[in-house]
Order: C-alpha cells, then structure tokens, then sequence
C-alpha cells in the first residue's frame, strides 16, 4: 500500500507524484459539498452514506460525527470509497472521480485541534486521514470514454474507448 515499506501514501504524495490528475480530482470534488462514501458493515456489506470531504494542510479529511455508523466502520475496517457528488443532469460536468483507500484515524491531540480550529468544527468529532490506494477519473473527451486510473508506485494510466467495435486504446 505505502511507498517505503509499510507507510501508507498520503494524498501529499500523491499530489506530488501527479499534480495534474490531483487538481482535477480535488476541483471535482470542490463543485459540490456533499459526497458518497462507502464503508464496510460489521457483517460485510457495503454502507453508503453523505459526507463532506476537506482539502487542508496539504491532505484529504473526512470528519465524522461521534459515533456515527460510518465512523465506527472506518474504525473496524479502514477501506472506503468515496465518489464525488455526479451533479445535477446526466451530462457528469467534469467527469466521474473515486478515491479508494484506507482511512487513518487522528488520534495526534496537535493535529485535531489544528483541523478543529481551520474548519471551526468543535469537538467531539472522529477525524481520519485519507491514504489512497486508488483514484480514478472516468469522463468523455470527443467521442471517446476516458478512464485515468493511479496506483501508489506507478504513473497514471490511461485507457480511452470509443462508441465503435475496436479495442478500448491504452495511453499509458
């Protein structure tokens, strides 16, 4: 999962290894406040629910009322997705944007109330960290499907697929 060892990557090192793909991804997800993320039930089920995400210092968030379902989710079993509000229409103005990964609770008393006092949320609140294990952007460009996909420890590939019988075409 991580880039040395066992370390998780960050949303930083992400950013850092595709700046390109990382601005479309956080742009895409700053058009709408609400969001849907997935989480996996006690029993292995998946569980969809509202979220808001947050951008700061450098990072990706997500903040979580006490003891909400979602939040003891995340604590039982850190996988999720999340997927960025598709808008309103069918026209998915600016693509479709998924993060998986997992998420790393807060538990360092500093950076709490850092993230506290910035977005002016007061305690008690779960905080987590996202470490993405996989972002992928889906949109139409001309007449042709484009899916980018990254992976920790590999460049973005690039697979493009037309409305036509030929094989999808892959960039990268």
């Amino acid at each position: 999962m991580g880039n040395t060892g066992d370390a998780p990557h960050t949303w930083s090192t992400f950013a850092a290894a595709e700046p390109d793909l990382a601005a479309t991804v956080r742009e895409r997800f700053g058009r709408y406040t609400h969001h849907t993320l997935a989480t996996v039930r006690k029993d292995g089920s998946p569980r969809l629910t509202g979220l808001e995400v947050n951008f700061r210092f450098d990072e990706l968030w997500l903040a979580m009322m006490p003891n909400s379902r979602k939040a003891l989710d995340l604590r039982r079993d850190p996988r999720f997705s999340l997927l960025a509000n598709p808008g309103g229409g069918t026209e998915m103005d600016g693509g479709d944007v998924r993060i998986s990964g997992r998420a790393v609770e807060v538990t360092d008393a500093e950076t709490f109330e850092r993230f506290a006092e910035e977005v002016g949320a007061p305690p008690p609140f779960h905080l987590f960290q996202v470490a993405p294990t996989e972002i992928v952007r889906t949109s139409v460009e001309d007449d042709e499907l484009v899916v980018r996909t990254w992976v920790p420890g590999r460049p973005v590939k690039t697979i493009r697929r037309g409305n036509d019988d030929r094989p999808p075409r892959q960039d990268s």
